[in-house]
């Protein structure tokens, strides 16, 4: 797995900087040594490959991917964005659009973890095949020699047993394409290249796609510290938005941590395009790049804000928490949205009347409490009963046991994963007694 790295300190965000582009200079990466053939040796006759078109058409397929269970959330996204043909898959959704909606999804999908544009499909049951037709691609079209480019692959198949393999032969194949048309090969470059690429085998099908985003698009750009286990941006996200929040009235972040949760709420109410703070895309090394359309679909991303009408609290007890929290909320501009705070769960007075509570307690291997586990979150289910009345709750956790602790009923049960580990997000709705009376006389003339 190649690393990726957050904005460094001074790297003008993709709003700021549209016209000059982040680039490696090829000169500094050392050229893979090997053979090559020479051109004469190296035809691929025509009948094994029809020639395809995958620059100059006006609509494509692409595919968004996203975590588990968050399929919904995307779905409505890319609705949202206008998106057309959505179809629902294992952690993705398959849609249809133009460049102008490929940029926007970049900028604008919250629980999408990259878009990947498909730009040839095909079957091959060894690696001559797997080589040769990927060689036939114009590869000199979609980006330049002076481009550096990478391959990740994600392979399930008994004709293909080793994914490094294979991306090596596509690898091959791409610089033998160059060298083949007289051109200089491009240069590989596995921590920062300009172009990505993505091969999906899944049997004896071959899927090469372009990789637009990049960096995963959970690196909004506005992270500047975390603590041990940071939430996931696109899981934060996308709990907010399966809880039906949308800023309708106040939310509480009790214990905030390095402030992702808040930040995620704030973006959504202020109908924010999560990826602002990005430094670039990946597409911006494509041939096809169009820097006018993108700074066509920022400017009105910008004309789409809206103030907010409710309050975001964001609560941290751990001193050390709250300066990475305000140094994170600074960085995503969301300082005058935010009402950062240091205090105690269980010792502070709810900050309104009512309102909406999104929790990441610790858990798992984010935080050793001094107070064990259940105890830590019976006191939870307590505070929420005792104190919050006429709030609603939802929490985040990865064991069963701890929501037993809480000991309060949940309305809702959503599966979730965070990181490798299994949980469930649940709603509970904090009712005080007389609300309990009324429901009760409401369900019995029912």
């Amino acid at each position: 797995m190649s690393e990726e790295k957050e904005n460094k300190p001074g790297e003008s965000s993709i709003l700021k900087r549209l016209k000059i582009q982040k680039r490696g200079d090829a000169s500094d990466v050392k050229p893979i040594k090997r053979e090559f053939k020479k051109r004469e040796e190296m035809p691929v006759s025509e009948e094994e490959v029809d020639p395809i078109n995958v620059i100059h058409e006006e609509e494509f397929e692409m595919v968004a991917t996203c975590m588990q269970n968050m399929e919904p959330e995307l779905e409505q996204e890319l609705i949202d964005l206008g998106a057309k043909d959505i179809r629902i898959q294992r952690r993705a959704v398959m849609f249809k659009g133009d460049l102008e909606l490929l940029y926007a999804a970049n900028i604008w999908l919250r629980t999408a973890l990259k878009v990947l544009k498909p730009i040839y499909h095909y079957t091959a049951k060894n690696d001559d095949e797997l080589y040769k037709r990927a060689m036939k691609l114009p590869w000199e079209s979609i980006f330049s020699e002076e481009k550096t480019f990478s391959i990740d692959s994600a392979v399930n198949s008994e004709h293909f047993t080793h994914s490094q393999f294979a991306s090596l032969r596509i690898k091959d194949a791409i610089v033998d394409r160059f060298r083949a048309q007289q051109l200089k090969r491009p240069n590989v470059e596995r921590y920062d290249p300009d172009v990505r690429i993505h091969l999906h085998i899944n049997d004896r099908n071959i899927t090469i796609s372009l990789d637009s985003s990049g960096t995963p698009l959970f690196k909004r750009g506005y992270r500047i510290q975390q603590h041990l286990a940071p939430i996931n941006e696109c899981l934060a996200a996308g709990m907010i938005l399966k809880s039906g929040w949308r800023g309708e009235v106040d939310l509480l972040d009790p214990m905030t941590g390095t402030g992702t949760i808040a930040i995620e709420a704030a973006l959504i109410a202020c109908n924010i395009p999560p990826n602002l703070n990005r430094v670039n895309f990946a597409f911006e090394g494509w041939k096809s790049y169009n820097v006018s359309l993108l700074s066509k679909v920022l400017g009105e991303a910008k004309e789409k804000y809206k103030p907010l009408k409710v309050n975001i609290y964001a609560h941290e007890l751990n001193s050390n928490n709250i300066r990475s929290a305000r140094m994170n909320i600074n960085s995503s501009n969301m300082r005058k949205s935010i009402l950062l705070e240091q205090a105690d769960f269980f010792k502070s007075k709810p900050p309104s009347d009512k309102g909406c509570i999104i929790m990441n307690p610790p858990y798992g291997e984010r935080l050793e409490l001094q107070e064990g586990l259940p105890d830590f979150f019976e006191k939870i289910g307590s505070t929420l009963k005792h104190e919050y009345s006429g709030w609603e709750a939802w929490i985040i956790a990865s064991d069963e046991e701890s929501f037993k602790n809480i000991g309060l009923k949940a309305s809702k049960k959503i599966p979730l994963m965070n990181g490798k580990l299994d949980c469930q997000f649940r709603k509970y709705e904090l009712f005080d007694g007389k609300r309990i009376e009324k429901l009760k006389a409401e369900r019995s003339e029912g």
